[in-house]
């Protein structure tokens, strides 16, 4: 392996796009996977995956692609987990990126040599060491489960949504789904046609978008509107939403939202209404307290139910790394345009965001500016770059407020975060 050589911990979308950046540069590098080869969490049949049956994108295809790349014209608009896959796949195989990449190893501990910006020692769990110029996290959001700590012992069966995979799970059973995130509104769909009852037990009202607008993908229908402020954007959105496109929540039993439409990750999911409207899923609060037999909500209704999904969510972490690697900041990762280390130019992260529109573009336009940071550059380019690092922190949210919540820290708004990147892509000389 050349001592120039860059290594990226993940082969799924964002890791596969940090190497088409690096290999357009000329810049060596080699992928680790711990699965069975690229797609990352969309690979349903790898070891471990938070993938279930009947996923399907949250973006539309028409917005989606990865750079240069766009989905095949014969793709539904949403398409399914295993049309993703093979979309990824044949990204990789068109630029040969699988060839640069070692499956089936573990990321076990990363550390700087001599603890100095001087690269990487790497292990894996195969017990082989590599060393790496530079090292790229592209390892996603969606591994390490968050399950709150209820009081009460529950004799049921009981998981996290990452141990989900299928409708069959549910047969004959009365399933509560414990959060109202995209994949909470998917599994307990998949319960409400499964399972002998189903519940959805939400903290707070949300809004909810459907998945075609006026029959335009809703993605596509925001896009090609006018661009407004935010103020009025977020006034228009939410009279067409509650007035005219999906009317008043509260008729299904949903909790009045507590926050503007913008200022929260929007429900995207057409099947759960219908469901509510046929009373296939009845909705509960908060879970206070768990019961032999069920669950106690905070508003003192009790349900007895055979089976819990904790859709609660994940969190970020990078455990091979020692803690404060990746330096925070009121609680949140603190990185520069949320990809850059501040202070060595010798780490960066891809996928640390959460956002209301396509990941994929952004994924490109951060893997560029990676490529670009760690390619060749002016003596008085670099130095400018070196100083915006260390201390810039530009809006990364086009102004808006966001819920103060875990899935929120790294919140961004698509359409701001994509200007500030493209911004710092031209400040670094990068091609169009």
């Amino acid at each position: 392996m050349a001592p120039d050589t860059i290594g990226i911990v993940g082969a799924g979308p964002a890791g596969l796009a940090a190497a088409w950046a690096l290999q357009r540069r000329g810049l060596p590098f080699e992928i680790l996977d711990a699965g069975r080869g690229v797609g990352g969490i969309w690979d349903i049949d790898r070891d471990e995956t938070p993938m279930y049956e009947s996923a399907h994108f949250i973006s539309s295809k028409t917005l989606s692609a990865l750079p240069g790349h766009p989905m095949p014209e014969d793709y539904p608009d949403y398409p399914r987990h295993d049309r993703i896959l093979e979309y990824i796949r044949s990204f990789a195989s068109r630029h040969a990126l699988d060839r640069h990449a070692v499956f089936g190893v573990r990321v076990v501990r990363a550390e700087r040599v001599d603890g100095a910006a001087s690269g990487w020692r790497v292990e894996t769990d195969d017990g082989q060491v590599r060393h790496y110029r530079a090292l790229v996290l592209a390892t996603g959001a969606n591994w390490h489960p968050v399950v709150p700590d209820v009081p009460g012992e529950f004799e049921g069966e009981a998981y996290h949504a990452f141990e989900y995979r299928s409708p069959g799970q549910f047969e004959g059973r009365r399933v509560l789904v414990v959060g109202a995130g995209n994949s909470g509104c998917d599994i307990v769909c998949d319960a409400a046609r499964s399972a002998a009852a189903a519940f959805l037990s939400l903290r707070r009202g949300y809004h909810f978008v459907p998945k075609y607008v006026f029959g335009t993908p809703s993605d596509v229908f925001a896009d090609r509107g006018p661009k407004l402020p935010a103020w009025l954007e977020r006034r228009v959105f939410g009279f067409l939403l509650r007035r005219i496109v999906v009317g008043d929540l509260t008729r299904f039993g949903l909790p009045e939202p507590d926050h503007d439409i913008l200022e929260s990750h929007p429900i995207l999911n057409s099947h759960l209404l219908h469901h509510l409207g046929h009373g296939d899923v009845a909705v509960r609060g908060d879970v206070a307290e768990l019961t032999a037999d069920g669950v106690r909500f905070a508003d003192g209704r009790e349900e007895a139910v055979d089976t819990i999904v904790w859709a609660t969510g994940y969190q970020r972490r990078y455990p091979f790394l020692a803690d404060g690697t990746v330096p925070r900041r009121d609680e949140a990762y603190d990185l520069y345009l949320n990809v850059a280390d501040r202070t060595s130019d010798d780490l960066f992260v891809m996928g640390l965001f959460e956002t209301d529109g396509a990941a994929y573009p952004l994924f490109g336009l951060q893997a560029r500016l990676i490529a670009s940071a760690l390619g060749a550059l002016s003596e008085d380019r670099r130095a400018a770059y070196d100083r915006r690092r260390a201390s810039e922190r530009p809006d990364l949210r086009g102004g808006r407020r966001y819920l103060q919540t875990r899935r929120h820290r790294h919140y961004v708004q698509a359409d701001a975060y994509g200007r500030q990147l493209e911004k710092e892509l031209r400040r670094l000389g990068a091609d169009a």
